[in-house]
């Protein structure tokens, strides 16, 4: 006993299901695009290299501050205690 389903395409479930996946994704990357488009990066400052070298000198500071903890971590690591200046 033959069977034969003619019913259209979009009549079943699984094509619906085949689609979605795909058509998802294509919805997600234009309202990604809309939002990239809409909402444009902030400029960035005119003076950003002034700024970092303040930035590297507060980093050297600290890193001057915590000398000793530092060699304290290299001696207990090697047993080598530092030269004493």
């Amino acid at each position: 006993m033959e069977t034969k389903d003619n019913k259209p395409w979009w009549s079943f479930g699984y094509v619906w299901l085949i689609i979605a996946g795909p058509l998802l994704v294509v919805i997600a990357s234009f309202i990604t695009l809309y939002i990239a488009i809409s909402r444009p990066d902030p400029v960035t400052d005119d003076d950003y290299y002034r700024h970092g070298i303040e930035i590297n000198k507060t980093l050297n500071e600290q890193r001057d501050s915590l000398a000793p903890a530092i060699q304290g971590r290299n001696q207990a690591a090697t047993g080598i205690k530092p030269a004493q200046h």
